[in-house]
């Protein structure tokens, strides 16, 4: 049954050899990872406005330049990432980089960081699009954690289907809304030419006001800075590209970048001369349409197509946590689970604990934005500060091409986003304390995983100037787990003997009635009277703890007599697999338990028919 719900949900399997063609073009490259970062200015200038705000509506003017440092850094950090990618290839982004050039624990910095702000890239695009949708329907405004968890799961569905696929049903919302925002903004500056809409701004550019303080700039200027989100998505994937990767990777890049600078530019230059005020109610974004278009139908479709990229922005986090994932668990930090690709191709187990993760997040958060991006922010300019700086160690161990000129774009850069990080923690630090907690945890994880493959590998590693060790056991001694007499169990016996020339027989009894414990007994041994039986009777209901204590007695004693000893269960299983449930799943536990024995475990399947 869940064989084919799979199938129905996800789709048929397909062929390793089809891999290449789930490689993206950059226009799908474009509505796949560039969803996040054009999203972001649905809320970028709407952060910088509630952070001015709080000195009143004067200070407005502030969201000018403010944006134009935005810009500086969007384009500081395009060039640089455009750069990684030429130089890394492969893919790995900020933690790739900031391994070759800072080290192993930097690296890892970089890459929880981006972990984390994956999981926070998803639950910020959610609950974003949940504001748009509560915004023109104010009345689901109640539901908005569940609408946002159940976004989560269409898009992992939507991923688990594969790159290709989910680059396919992107591309829709993803140009929808850059239509409509180009068309939003192109609009309101005709109108602004024309004279059609009045300034409205509450102050002009330049005004002095009491409050004005370094502090007030750069808290909004990092909370603005939100806006250049996932922007380094594209460096983490460049392996999805088609060929020549890194040349469409870089192009798809710059395509973002140019986007995102007009789109940015645009939403906060007329939020400004609209005179445009946060408000718990309605975002800004939703205000400068209404503001341009009326309350009618465009202003409806636009919000609609706001809310859809703000869903499905939270594919950029499906598209590149499990690409870091993979390199990570490459690297040994991370399980190996994490290098196996599902039937349709993708990184199945990354696009799933992603998911958990950013549930988990919302659920914690309510739902709130606003509690969410500060913490967002930091996950995003950490590895920005560790890759830039370590592109300049890079250029200036490489000495190619004009690289004093790179490594001027690459410190601008770093100098910006370290400036930033040092911000959040001394303006917002309420809100981003948990990232001094949750790093060295990770940190921790990493190298406890690390240090467990490296382990497992010096055991089983084969020396070839060494000979192998071998064992030969002078027999081999089967014991066989029975519940009771059936023809299972016959089979079992017959299998028993012919790997064993030791067979013995095990029942551990709980029954209060004496006479049918010893009816079994005297049928296994009429039926089978060369394999010695046992009986081990408990006033306890489990059998498990019984039986390891019956297996520990007689591992000692094979291995004195130099025999190996294999634990044989006998297991039936039913035709269709809702059946199990019906069953009790006594043969797990056991198999389960012996694990942590020095013993063979070895399991007799018996298919039944219907």
């Amino acid at each position: 049954m869940w064989r084919y719900l799979k199938r129905l949900l996800i789709g048929k399997p397909l062929k390793t050899l089809d891999e290449g063609s789930q490689h993206l073009s950059r226009g799908k490259a474009l509505a796949l990872l560039s969803s996040d970062a054009l999203s972001s200015v649905a809320y970028g200038t709407e952060q910088i406005t509630t952070a001015l705000i709080a000195v009143g509506s004067v200070a407005l003017w502030l969201q000018i330049p403010i944006a134009l440092l935005v810009l500086v850094l969007l384009g500081a950090i395009t060039l640089s990432y455009r750069q990684i990618i030429h130089a890394y290839p492969s893919g790995g982004g900020a933690y790739l980089v900031t391994s070759k050039n800072w080290g192993q624990t930097p690296g890892l910095v970089a890459g929880g960081s981006l972990l984390v702000d994956y999981m926070l890239t998803v639950a910020v695009s959610v609950t974003s699009g949940t504001a748009a949708i509560t915004s023109a329907i104010p009345g689901v405004h109640k539901y908005s954690v569940p609408i946002a968890v159940l976004l989560v799961l269409l898009l992992t569905g939507i991923n688990l289907r594969g790159v290709r696929e989910s680059a396919s049903f992107l591309t829709i919302p993803v140009y929808a809304f850059i239509l409509m925002m180009m068309g939003m903004i192109a609009y309101g500056l005709y109108n602004i030419a024309t004279g059609n809409v009045d300034f409205q701004a509450p102050s002009a550019v330049g005004t002095s006001f009491s409050g004005l303080s370094l502090v007030l700039v750069m808290r909004a200027f990092s909370s603005g800075s939100s806006s250049l989100t996932g922007v380094e998505a594209i460096s983490n994937a460049v392996p999805n590209f088609k060929e020549p990767k890194a040349n469409n990777a870089a192009k798809t890049l710059v395509m973002m970048a140019v986007i995102l600078a007009v789109f940015f530019g645009g939403v906060t230059f007329l939020s400004y001369w609209l005179g445009i005020r946060p408000s718990n109610e309605e975002t800004v974004l939703a205000q400068i349409a209404e503001g341009v278009f009326g309350h009618g139908t465009l202003y409806y479709i636009f919000q609609i197509s706001t809310a859809a990229i703000l869903a499905v922005a939270a594919n950029t986090g499906f598209s590149a946590f499990p690409q870091l994932a993979f390199n990570l668990a490459k690297d040994k930090f991370m399980p190996h689970i994490y290098l196996d690709k599902g039937d349709r191709l993708g990184y199945s187990n990354g696009i799933i604990s992603l998911a958990l993760g950013s549930i988990v997040l919302i659920m914690i958060f309510k739902g709130s934005t606003e509690a969410l991006i500060p913490l967002y922010a930091v996950g995003v300019f950490v590895p920005f500060t560790l890759s830039q700086s370590g592109m300049i160690i890079h250029w200036w161990r490489e000495r190619e091409g004009h690289w004093i000129a790179k490594a001027v774009i690459n410190f601008i850069g770093a100098a910006i986003s370290a400036i930033l990080v040092l911000t959040l923690f001394a303006l917002r630090f309420t809100n981003v304390w948990p990232y001094l907690v949750i790093m060295p945890v990770l940190l921790y994880i990493f190298f406890t995983i690390r240090g467990h493959y490296r382990k497992i590998g010096k055991q089983l590693r084969v020396l070839s100037k060494e000979p192998i060790k071998r064992h030969h056991y002078d027999g081999a001694d089967v014991l066989i787990l029975v519940s009771n007499l059936t023809k299972v169990t016959a089979e079992a016996v017959d299998y028993a003997k012919s790997i064993g020339d030791n067979v013995m027989a095990l029942h551990v009894s709980f029954d209060s009635n004496p006479e049918r414990e010893q009816r079994l007994s005297n049928e296994f041994k009429r039926e089978f009277p060369d394999v010695r039986y046992v009986d081990v009777h408990t006033s306890y209901r489990s059998i498990t703890v019984p039986a390891l204590r019956f297996v520990d007695e007689l591992s000692r004693g094979s291995k004195e007599r130099n025999r190996s000893l294999t634990v044989l269960i006998p297991q039936f299983i039913p035709h269709a697999s809702w059946q199990n449930a019906l069953h009790n799943q006594n043969s797990l536990r056991l198999k389960a338990a012996l694990a942590t024995r020095d013993v063979t475990v070895a399991t007799y399947y018996f298919h039944l028919a219907e």
